[in-house]
């Protein structure tokens, strides 16, 4: 259970915040920095929002302050020792922040955390972890509605929505309950546009992402009786059709749209080696799977990123059997 009171001491008796989030960041990453921060703005708080990853452009419209920056040594390194608070969203293993992960962890700085992904690493002064949440984006929800550190106003509630409905599965994901939609309906209460965040999210591709979910699903195969689905993206075609690693957001979820599939694996190669996502059905706990190879996430929904290693067939053929023992 998150100490809400807690949290909010923190951010009351503090002025500076660096905010941050994973590698890669998805829609629950960007929308919970961007309430976060919004959160903090309305406080009269000096806060900064530094990311390694550039921001996909189908979420940049979150960022309506533009604040958002892509880490760089010189502009960003000495920020780290600078502010009171450094804020850990949606995630919990300080290898996730990669180029930042040296300045994370040598800051002085107070370390908070807030996320909803199972087995966290011991890296922050307080943790604000609870994986029953939905979303991290819930988090912060419940922490204005519980602690009224702040009203909630549309600027917040929009990137709370973004993360909630992209996190649930546009609310099909098992934690999708009634009394999340009654926080959904108090969201829609502040006057957000459902459907407009819906199209900006899902429904603006770039005409390279499409390519390469084409050749996605065309790499698909099936393995252990048709149990499991895997499909495999290079850096080859990455370079074919233009297109990047934020295209590929949930690509891996179409192994599972096949009958009796009840494990999906995604292999992306990356040019400095390769990253592999996992889905599944029921209780086939595919964080323990991702676990094995210094990954991590939710029971249905996880991932691993190999640092410096080729995705040689070898590689592949490796986590397929050890994914296979999962499904017996």
């Amino acid at each position: 259970m998150v100490n809400f009171q807690k949290l909010k001491n923190i951010i009351l008796s503090n002025n500076s915040f660096l905010i941050t989030t994973h590698v890669n960041p998805d829609a629950d990453a960007i929308g919970s920095e961007v309430a976060f921060y919004q959160l903090l703005k309305s406080l009269g708080k000096k806060s900064y929002i530094i990311n390694h990853s550039e921001t996909p452009y189908n979420l940049r419209f979150l960022d309506v302050d533009n604040v958002i920056k892509q880490f760089n040594l010189d502009d960003h390194a000495d920020l780290f020792n600078q502010v009171d608070v450094l804020v850990a969203l949606d995630f919990n293993r300080s290898d996730r922040t990669v180029s930042m992960k040296k300045h994370f962890d040598q800051s002085k700085a107070i370390k908070i955390c807030l996320d909803h992904h199972q087995d966290p690493e011991e890296f922050v002064d307080y943790e604000f972890i609870d994986t029953d949440y939905s979303a991290t984006g819930e988090i912060i929800f419940n922490l204005i509605t519980e602690s009224k550190i702040v009203p909630l106003t549309k600027q917040i509630a929009e990137p709370i929505y973004a993360a909630i409905m992209t996190d649930t599965g546009s609310f099909r994901f098992e934690r999708t309950t009634a009394k999340l939609h009654r926080k959904i309906a108090t969201l829609l209460e502040t006057g957000i546009n459902p459907t407009e965040i819906y199209d900006k999210i899902y429904d603006q591709s770039k005409f390279s992402k499409i390519k390469l979910l084409g050749r996605a699903l065309e790499s698909i195969q099936l393995i252990a009786d048709g149990k499991i689905a895997f499909m495999i993206i290079t850096q080859k075609d990455f370079d074919e059709f233009g297109a990047i690693e934020s295209d590929t957001e949930n690509f891996v979820n179409y192994n599972l749209s096949i009958e009796n599939v009840v494990l999906g694996l995604l292999f992306i190669e990356l040019k400095n080696g390769f990253k592999v996502s996992f889905r599944s059905k029921g209780n086939i706990p595919v964080n323990k799977l991702a676990s094995e190879f210094g990954g991590g996430g939710h029971t249905n929904a996880a991932g691993a990123r190999f640092f410096d290693h080729q995705m040689t067939q070898e590689m592949i053929n490796s986590i397929l059997n050890k994914a296979i023992n999962y499904i017996k």
